[in-house]
């Protein structure tokens, strides 16, 4: 019998290893590495296993990080050129980005 069911991914934010994770039906198939401060999310580094490239993971992968950091009302820097990339293809999410003018404590 054929099992022609779409794959599941799912995206868990691993803090303790200060990265996004992404697993497509329980394999590790994507990262995204982050340095977090009080008020500010540097997105540094940004994988996706080859199996798996072509698939959406890394874009699944920024846009839930990207959401969870806007929900937390803090901006984003985006190191990694991937990040980079996709938020300049996706203007909804340009105002998360840290400017000068972004209010950032310690």
């Amino acid at each position: 019998m054929n099992d022609s069911r779409p794959p599941t991914m799912r995206i868990v934010d691993n803090a303790d290893a200060n990265r996004y994770e992404a697993y497509v039906d329980g394999e590790l198939a994507g990262i995204a590495e982050y340095i977090r401060t009080k008020n500010l999310i540097a997105f540094v580094h940004t994988e996706v296993e080859g199996a798996y490239e072509g698939q959406g993971i890394g874009g699944a992968l920024v846009r839930t990080s990207l959401d969870a950091a806007r929900a937390a009302e803090a901006p984003v820097l985006a190191v990694c050129p991937f990040y980079t990339g996709w938020i300049t293809r996706h203007p909804e999410y340009r105002a998360l980005v840290y400017t000068n003018r972004s209010r950032v404590s310690d």
